[in-house]
Order: C-alpha cells, then sequence, then structure tokens
C-alpha cells in the first residue's frame, strides 16, 4: 500500500501536469520556432516607415530606429543606406524592410525572451520550478528497490550525459 506522503505526490505530480500541459505545448512549439529565428522560416516582409530627428549620426541611427547592429553600408544624396533600408538625413524620413514572425508566434516566442522587467518573468520563474518538480517527483513513483526505479536512474544518467556532451562538445 503507497505511503500518504507518496500518494498525495502522485496526485500532486498528475495535476500540476494536467495544468501545465497547455503551457508546455507553447514552450515546445515556440522553442522550435526559435531554433530558426537566423533565417526568415514563417517571416513575412514589413516594410517600416518611421520618422526620427534629422541629422542623426550614423552611430546613433539604429538606436532611433530601435535596429541593433546597424551598419551604414554608404551616404550618398543626402541619404543614409544600410541593409533593407535608407534615413533621409534632411528630413529624418526612414523607410526600411523588417523580417517578422506572424503575430501569435513573435507574441509565443517572447515567453523565452522575457527580462525581470516583464510580467512573463514570473510565468517562466514557476514554470521552470514546475519542470524542477516534475524531475525530483518522478523519482517518488516507484519504489527505489524495484527495477524499474534503477533503469529510470540509468536513463536519467544518459539524459544528463547527452545534454553535457551536447553543451560542451
Amino acid at each position: 500500500m503507497a505511503t500518504n506522503s507518496k500518494l498525495s505526490m502522485r496526485i500532486i505530480h498528475r495535476y500540476l501536469g494536467f495544468f501545465l500541459a497547455g503551457i508546455m505545448a507553447v514552450y515546445a512549439l515556440s522553442g522550435m520556432v526559435l531554433i530558426f529565428r537566423d533565417t526568415d522560416f514563417l517571416k513575412k516582409e514589413v516594410l517600416v516607415e518611421k520618422q526620427v530627428k534629422p541629422q542623426a549620426s550614423q552611430e546613433e541611427l539604429g538606436q532611433l530606429l530601435d535596429l541593433r547592429r546597424l551598419e551604414v553600408e554608404k551616404e550618398e544624396g543626402g541619404f543614409y543606406f544600410f541593409k533593407d533600408g535608407t534615413y533621409n538625413i534632411q528630413t529624418g524620413e526612414a523607410q526600411y524592410t523588417l523580417k517578422e514572425l506572424p503575430y501569435v508566434l513573435d507574441k509565443m516566442t517572447h515567453l523565452h525572451k522575457a527580462k525581470t522587467a516583464d510580467p512573463l518573468f514570473y510565468l517562466n520563474i514557476f514554470f521552470g520550478l514546475s519542470l524542477l518538480f516534475f524531475v525530483l517527483s518522478s523519482f517518488w513513483m516507484f519504489m527505489p528497490q524495484t527495477s524499474v526505479f534503477r533503469k529510470g536512474l540509468y536513463f536519467t544518467l544518459a539524459g544528463v550525459v547527452l545534454a553535457l556532451a551536447l553543451l560542451f562538445l
């Protein structure tokens, strides 16, 4: 007969698992999409027209347009030319093309990028702690004397070794 602590651990494990199934599906999908973030997979082109201050230097233009790693390729005829766009030095008008994920996928991938100032930070902490709970509580599912438990330890060790090997090799 199972002890009360073992029974309650199974119940918590079960219902927390059901509760987090949707969150895990979103994290799984957005994580797979993020693998392709350096490609144009699933992205659509969006034309951006932005008015910023005139006479901006090449160095401050990236900050004004909110574009990291912006490099002006050439300056000609009162325009800065950069990858996928232009900036009119006299008027401050900028036109450039961005490649963005569709709205829902963009919001889903934001889960992985949340910072401490973002309210999603709390969801990420909760989710991480819940996954850690699943790791630990899974060892309460079987008696330590059983062969299933011992085999489970071998699989756990294999998973740790594989993850470390992929990280460091």
